[in-house]
């Protein structure tokens, strides 16, 4: 189990900064929510990084419009994001998408091999990401 969910967070993701942050740090972080019907927006606001509280702390958040529209703002961001170690956890910015297929497994009978696959990921120049700076990702038309 914790392999496999490691494995599709790792490819599946809808990510304005990943990082190792600890919201619990501070009683002023929280990560928050609102869904309207026509758009889904989650804040982190005051989140600190473990083990680097004394950095600063982040505020941004994303937008996931039903249009399929996706806004990534960023508040505050108070050291440059190729600065934040991935030693902890993955530092990402970006987008990415996969799926997941169960197979028979040839040398274990009644048992399946799990395979992963990606279909696509954008990732962000994270030298781009700053205070009072947003990304917008536009759906093609289909």
């Amino acid at each position: 189990g914790d392999v496999i969910h490691r494995m599709l967070t790792a490819t599946q993701y809808i990510a304005p900064l990943m990082a190792n942050f600890n919201p619990s740090y501070s009683r002023n972080s929280t990560v928050q929510y609102l869904d309207n019907g026509t758009v889904f927006v989650v804040q982190w606001d005051k989140v600190y990084l473990q083990g680097k509280e004394d950095l600063g702390s982040f505020t941004f958040q994303a937008a996931l419009h039903s249009s399929g529209r996706i806004v990534f703002g960023y508040k505050e961001i108070p050291v440059p994001v190729l600065q934040i170690s991935a030693t902890q956890h993955p530092v990402k910015a970006g987008l990415s998408d996969a799926f997941m297929i169960l197979n028979p497994a040839p040398d274990v009978p009644e048992s399946r091999r799990r395979t992963i696959y990606e279909y696509h990921r954008v990732e962000l120049d994270t030298s781009r990401i700053t205070n009072l700076s947003a990304v917008e990702f536009t759906p093609l038309p289909s």
